[in-house]
Order: structure tokens, then C-alpha cells, then sequence
């Protein structure tokens, strides 16, 4: 199978490093522990959301839109990265958040307005309802707005990381052998793309979401539609993965960017053994629930499990009074 990629603006610094974590590893007496430090790809902080941006912007670029517009939750990594690449292509940026505006400005909201953002608050009303209207008032003042769903989570953006898997697999050539790729999964781009390019590209490892936010059933009916359809959207016909998508929702804790002893713990852990640190939101929450799953034995000596970091880390200072 020979995907047909789309147009790509390069914006991220790839190829990320892939690193053993030793002491890690010998902590926890269970599987070797690698890590994909998505963390490190650049654009205001790092993140996976620069892969996504990478085809999403290209497309606006292309088809002449001059403002990005999108939506998240108060300290989302999506729309921090899209206003850094707004800001480094001379686009406008509009992002609309959930809730309503704290009385101070930290971690990623700080940084939305650093790079020049325009922040809209929904207040209670659907996300995309309020992007609706933002949109609406952008064209009435003569600007073109692409609108990019939560977490960038579409063809495109799954795009991205379809060729994150031929990535890892060059560098698997001369790499460990991974039984178990494990992450942070919400919107679904991020799986849909790695269990998509694990197809395409010959993985044989199995890949585990653990979801942050979503019911098992529903994240991976989810992942599965995006899935197929990146797959017709890169010229793969109707190719269905719905046997490699597998889910963990045991980690919800108490519900979204809830910080619990399970992300405390994983993030003052692998701050203090790797000298990596770990975002509250997802990579906190997906590191917790791999930790568990070693600790009863789920991943056991002899196996490989590769950690894909996300990023997010930029949210850190929004939460410090829960993490130590």
C-alpha cells in the first residue's frame, strides 16, 4: 500500500528521538520502556499537534484562508501549537475555549496570548457553535477563517501521524523491538493515524490508547470512522482497522484535566528517574495507567513498550498546587 500524501507545510523537527528509559525500567522490574519524545518537535513548546499542523496549514495555505480557526478545552496543547503556526505564517488566529476566563493566565493560556491569539469563551454553548459564530463575524470583516475541529482530529491532521509510523519504523531498523506502542488518546487523530499508518506501513506491534476523557466504546467507534476515512482520503480505498484499535478507559479518574494521585505519582516519577516531565492532562494520566498495567502485570520482562510522549508539558504551571 502506497499512501497519497497531501500537501505538507513542514513545521515540526523531525524525526523526534527515541530514547530507553533505563532507570525507569529497572524501577518498575516489569518491560523495557522506550519513549517517543513528541515533546520535543518545536512550535512553541512541542507536541503532537505540530504533526497535524504540518498538512492542516498547508491546506489553508493552499486554498487561500488566512486565519485558523478552532477550539479546545481551557489549557489545550491543540490550540496553543495552532497559535504558534498562525503566528509563524502570518495568519490570524481565533480560538474558542471552554468555560469562562479564569481571573489569571497560566500554562497554555498564557501562551494563546503571547503568540497573538484572539481568545472567545463559550460560556457553557457548544465549542463548535460559538466557532460557527466566530466565523461569521471573521467573513463579515472580509477574512477567510479555516476552521480546524478539537485536537485538529480530521483527515488531515490523522495524516500526520500515518507518517509518524513510517518514522518510527526507519528508526526501528536499528531499534528495539516494540510489542506495545502506549499514549495519551482523546480526539482520535493521534490513534487513528498510528493504528492507519501501522496498517499501511507494516507494524506489528500492538497499539494502546489510553483514553483520557471518552468511554472505551465510544473512542474507539470513534478512531475507527477516522481511520477509514484517512484511509480513502489518502488514495488507500476502503480499508478498515477496526481490529487494531484498542482502547484502556480504566484511568478516567475523576473526568477531564482532574489531577489525581495516578498522574502525580507517573509525573513526579518520571520527572525524578528520567528527568522527563509529563503534562497533568494526558501524558500525567496515559504514564499512570501504564504503571498500573506493569505493576499487575499486563506488560511483564522480556517485552518492549514504547511510550509515545504527546507534549503538553506547557500546562504544567496551570497546575501546580495539585502536582507536588
Amino acid at each position: 500500500m502506497n499512501p497519497t500524501y497531501p500537501r505538507r507545510q513542514p513545521i515540526a523537527h523531525l524525526p523526534t528521538p527515541l530514547e530507553k528509559m533505563e532507570r525507569l525500567s529497572k524501577h518498575l522490574g516489569g518491560p523495557e520502556l522506550w519513549i517517543k519524545r513528541d515533546d520535543q518537535t518545536g512550535l512553541a513548546m512541542g507536541g503532537n499537534k505540530a504533526r497535524k499542523l504540518e498538512f492542516l496549514v498547508a491546506d489553508a495555505l493552499a486554498h487561500g484562508f488566512d486565519h485558523l480557526l478552532t477550539t479546545g478545552a481551557p489549557q489545550s496543547n491543540h490550540c496553543r501549537q495552532t497559535a504558534a503556526a498562525a503566528a509563524h505564517f502570518g495568519l490570524g488566529c481565533s480560538l474558542v475555549l471552554r468555560g469562562s476566563p479564569p481571573a489569571q493566565l497560566h500554562g497554555n493560556l498564557l501562551l494563546d496570548r503571547l503568540l497573538g491569539a484572539h481568545l472567545y469563551w463559550a460560556d457553557g454553548r457548544e465549542g463548535s457553535e460559538v466557532m460557527n459564530d466566530v466565523a461569521a463575524e471573521l467573513r463579515s470583516m472580509g477574512r477567510k477563517p479555516y476552521p480546524i475541529p478539537v485536537g485538529g482530529s480530521n483527515v488531515m491532521g490523522a495524516t500526520g501521524f500515518v507518517m509518524a509510523i513510517q518514522e518510527l519504523t526507519n528508526q526501528l531498523q536499528s531499534g528495539p523491538n516494540v510489542d506495545f506502542i502506549v499514549f495519551a488518546s482523546s480526539s482520535g487523530g493521534t490513534q487513528a493515524g498510528l493504528v492507519l499508518g501501522a496498517r499501511v506501513y507494516g507494524f506489528r506491534g500492538r497499539i494502546l490508547g489510553i483514553s483520557v476523557d471518552h468511554p472505551a466504546d465510544q473512542l474507539k467507534t470513534l478512531v475507527s470512522a477516522l481511520a477509514t476515512a484517512t484511509a480513502t482520503h489518502l488514495g488507500l480505498g476502503t480499508l478498515s482497522v477496526a481490529d487494531l484499535v484498542d482502547v484502556n478507559d480504566d484511568y478516567l479518574g475523576e473526568g477531564y484535566a482532574q489531577v489525581g494521585e495516578t498522574e502525580r505519582e507517573a509525573i513526579q516519577m518520571t520527572a525524578q528517574l528520567e528527568g522527563i516531565l509529563l503534562d497533568p492532562v494526558y501524558t500525567g494520566r496515559a504514564m499512570g495507567g501504564l504503571i498500573d498495567l506493569i505493576r499487575w502485570g499486563a506488560f511483564t520482562r522480556g517485552q518492549t513498550v514504547l511510550f509515545w510522549h504527546t507534549g503538553g508539558t506547557a500546562a504544567l504551571g496551570a497546575f501546580g498546587e495539585k502536582l507536588i
